[in-house]
């Protein structure tokens, strides 16, 4: 027998997260000029960090001897999204987060419930406690609120929804949302993940933080990798009632979020125009993509994040066939979806190469 048998069974039954993949692991394996390649598969924004997070981790840089002092960012967090401080939780990406309330909530004979098609580390953040995870037929590639409610049973500690999805980019009416907390078990919590709320058009969207205090069971999640540009950084939050933020954080790693990553997610908070420009830069970017895959035939999903899912039939093959002309999207068959392909929102530039790429691929 060896050591990893020794492991426990449950997390040896885990299939680790395949992340998209990196510019230069393709210019090794393809051997092409880093500056000829065009990444659009992780929903990373193209107009990068901003100018003033930038200047922020420059100025930043003489203090990087000391252990990170959260205190400012949780104070801009709480403010920003209109809550206490003793609400915030602070995460190394909103995956972080997702981990800790697993951690919180869920164990050996409990449960968790998902969507179908919906974030990848629902499961995973779901299996590495050793509770189960149940998994609910999707509606329209989205989520089925009716059915994740009918899943729940005496056992399970907590649903999963992510808002707008990904991979998918459905999107669930504010009102449809709102119901379902209403139906569900006071001592179920239900975990809103919006990553890519900034990316909603004003109209859609709906101050969910004012909701926990009619919802004690809520926690949103949202994070700075997304519209803010900072996925490198990693910074995400929780926003809870105060006794489930406490507990969470009884759980986090005392400097779970560096000292660099604090000071630009601090002015990237305050670079109100930057992320309007990336707004708008999506919002034009969405056109041009949707536009184009009309003129190809293609049927895609409804998005409202900052990507696009699409069908091609052979996902793996059109994938690779892209790979070979400089272009990464990001294949999502491990989501149940092997005829489809998940592409982001670039720049206009980018935008044109990823379709004439797969105009020649087609």
């Amino acid at each position: 027998m060896s050591l990893v048998d020794h492991a426990l069974s449950y997390v040896r039954a885990i299939s680790p997260y395949q992340p998209g993949k990196p510019i230069s692991e393709l210019a090794r394996e393809m051997g092409l000029p880093v500056e000829k390649i065009v990444k659009l598969a992780s929903n990373e924004n193209p107009l990068g960090m901003s100018p003033k997070a930038r200047e922020a981790v420059v100025a930043a840089m003489g203090g990087s001897a000391r252990y990170p002092d959260q205190f400012d960012l949780i104070k801009a967090v709480a403010a920003n999204a209109g809550v206490a401080a003793s609400q915030v939780v602070l995460g190394n990406g909103s995956n972080d987060v997702l981990e800790l309330i697993a951690r919180v909530f869920l164990a050996p004979g409990r449960s968790a419930v998902f969507a179908q098609h919906a974030f990848a580390v629902y499961p995973l953040a779901t299996l590495a406690t050793g509770a189960e995870l149940i998994a609910t037929p999707a509606k329209n590639y989205g989520h089925d609120l009716a059915a994740m409610q009918a899943a729940i049973r005496p056992d399970t500690r907590i649903v999963w929804i992510a808002n707008p999805n990904n991979p998918t980019g459905n999107f669930l009416p504010y009102p449809a949302v709102r119901a379902f907390l209403e139906a569900v078990p006071k001592d179920v919590i239900v975990v809103l993940d919006e990553a890519y709320n900034e990316y909603l058009p004003p109209a859609e969207r709906v101050d969910t933080a004012g909701w926990i205090k009619d919802f004690p069971n809520l926690v949103v999640c949202r994070t700075f990798s997304k519209i803010f540009g900072l996925a490198g950084l990693r910074v995400g939050y929780a926003l809870a009632a105060t006794d489930i933020a406490d507990l969470m954080n009884r759980v986090r790693q005392p400097f779970n979020v560096n000292h660099l990553a604090i000071a630009a997610a601090l002015a990237a908070l305050e670079d109100t125009q930057f992320v309007a420009d990336s707004y708008e830069l999506n919002q034009r970017g969405m056109a041009q993509i949707l536009a184009g895959l009309q003129a190809l035939g293609l049927e895609y999903i409804v998005p409202h994040g900052n990507f696009v899912t699409f069908r091609v039939g052979d996902g793996a093959g059109v994938n690779q066939k892209l790979l070979q002309q400089g272009v990464i999207v990001r294949p999502i068959a491990g989501y149940g979806l092997p005829e489809w392909l998940r592409v982001t929102i670039g720049t206009e530039a980018e935008n044109a190469r990823f379709l004439a790429a797969l105009g020649t691929v087609l």
